[in-house]
């Protein structure tokens, strides 16, 4: 009872100090609500400084979390990408600052008009635990572009990188600029009810509803950027050694612990065992001992590994075939499985994966794959496997998702120039490069006259002859 009272008067001193915190950064905000495309760009480059100079802390802490973390996947998904999308970004922000020069009517002139890019203000960043630096980043890159303050709230799952990044990020910045956010689920909670004037979440679906629902108390804009069942298809003709190789490296990346890892697979029903034996062979060329391997990511806690084992029991249980890629474990490090005939009453196909299992569904001709994808929720990213331009075709104007790879997976969220984002369940807005900055961007309409009005011709008292002209004119 006790130490229930102490925890409680502690949470509610963090929830006060983080109320400061915000009132901090937005009297900072409207004290300086222009900076200039130098400031940002100083910015900029001292984030990509701080993350180069500390990369293998950075390392050691994100692998002390997963208990074993790759120290090349965390270079290769977290670190590489931040620092390639701040050079992206610190190049071009200039140019996205200007304003943008739009037609006036001939009806209206002589006039001007133009969108002017002004920071929206105080931006809040909900960081979920599986690619702990990448996904504080991302955000905190655009909102900086576009000129904003910036409070990221980091997983508590991710204790040693989020301290870590906290006390980095104080190094460079000032906590009215940039600050980072510590604590429990209550004070997550706390955080998504502040009146941010845009909010953007990465996580899971469900607890995307209740950030959406707290945004909404305060009409403050959403970014979603949630996740879902992302499918793979493997086409009647394409080498299976191709698609296996391609969709063994979205799933084995972190234990297939990635939003838009592929989470299951359509195969061809004369293909399945083919493509059974390719991903079987990829997977163990890339891993080929799961006991003591640096490379072989782990499970982030605890929590999250009981959940995959019971999907897989559950499966097992209603008739699925298992098949280990690996004779056991070790610790929180699971080992790769591909799942057979499986159905809509296994947990394994009703949530999002997000671990090393695969389904493996076969399908008669494509339109059956495409049915299959249409009769379920929009996903955060759809992969394709084939080399007939038609048929990518027929895959890209058929299905719906957040984004595509054609003959590859994940590669998509990498690219700087274009916009990362879900569709329906799967999320909603999009950041990444120009689209970050215009996410945390208000993009504010300019209407300019001088002096001269030539629509006084217009006012009251109406049925004047220049009126009359006018409709003549312009009302068609």
């Amino acid at each position: 009872m006790v130490a229930d009272i102490a925890y409680l008067q502690q949470t509610q001193q963090e929830i006060a100090q983080l109320e400061q915190l915000f009132a901090r950064q937005r009297s900072a905000y409207r004290a300086h609500p222009m900076p200039s495309a130098e400031q940002r760009v100083q910015w900029l480059n001292s984030l990509a400084e701080l993350i180069s100079s500390e990369r293998e802390s950075l390392i050691k802490a994100i692998s002390a979390d997963f208990s074993n973390r790759s120290a090349d996947e965390t270079i290769l998904a977290e670190i590489m990408p931040s620092l390639h999308a701040i050079h992206y970004s610190a190049k071009r922000v200039k140019k996205w600052m200007k304003p943008s020069r739009r037609s006036v009517g001939l009806a209206f002139m002589p006039a001007a008009a133009k969108v002017v890019y002004q920071p929206v203000g105080v931006v809040g960043v909900i960081v979920p635990w599986n690619y702990p630096l990448y996904l504080a980043m991302g955000p905190l890159i655009g909102a900086l572009a576009a000129g904003n303050r910036v409070m990221i709230k980091m997983s508590e799952s991710t204790p040693a990188t989020a301290a870590l990044v906290k006390n980095l990020l104080a190094r460079i910045f000032p906590e009215d600029l940039v600050c980072v956010v510590l604590g429990e689920v209550e004070l997550g909670v706390a955080f998504s009810k502040l009146p941010f004037d845009h909010l953007l979440f990465t996580g899971a679906t469900s607890v995307g509803k209740h950030v959406m629902r707290a945004a909404a108390e305060n009409l403050t804009p959403v970014t979603l950027e949630l996740g879902g069942k992302s499918p793979a298809i493997v086409s009647a003709n394409v080498p299976l050694s191709d698609a296996a190789e391609r969709i063994a490296f979205g799933k084995t990346l972190n234990a297939g612990q990635t939003c838009v890892a592929p989470d299951y697979v359509l195969v061809p029903k004369d293909r399945v065992d083919g493509f059974v034996a390719a991903y079987k062979e990829v997977v163990q060329r890339f891993l080929p001992t799961l006991k003591d391997n640096p490379d072989y990511t782990a499970v982030i806690n605890e929590r999250q590994l009981a959940r995959l084992k019971s999907y897989v029991a559950d499966a097992e249980s209603k008739g699925a075939q298992v098949i280990p890629l690996y004779a056991e474990g070790q610790g929180r490090r699971l080992p790769h499985t591909l799942l057979l005939n499986v159905n809509d009453e296994m947990k394994v196909m009703q949530d999002e994966i997000f671990g090393p299992l695969l389904p493996v569904i076969p399908y008669d001709k494509l339109e059956d794959a495409l049915a299959f994808i249409n009769e379920r929720d929009r996903p955060l990213a759809l992969y394709y496997f084939g080399y007939d331009k038609a048929e990518q075709q027929r895959v890209l104007e058929r299905t719906h998702s957040g984004g595509v790879c054609l003959n590859d997976t994940m590669l998509h969220v990498a690219q700087d120039d274009m916009p990362f984002g879900g569709v329906g369940p799967s999320g909603m807005g999009h950041y990444h490069g120009h689209e970050g900055f215009k996410t945390f961007s208000h993009a504010k309409s300019t209407f300019i006259k001088q002096r001269y009005n030539a629509a006084r011709m217009i006012y009251p008292p109406y049925g004047k002859a220049i009126q009359k002209l006018v409709y003549k004119l312009f009302v068609r």
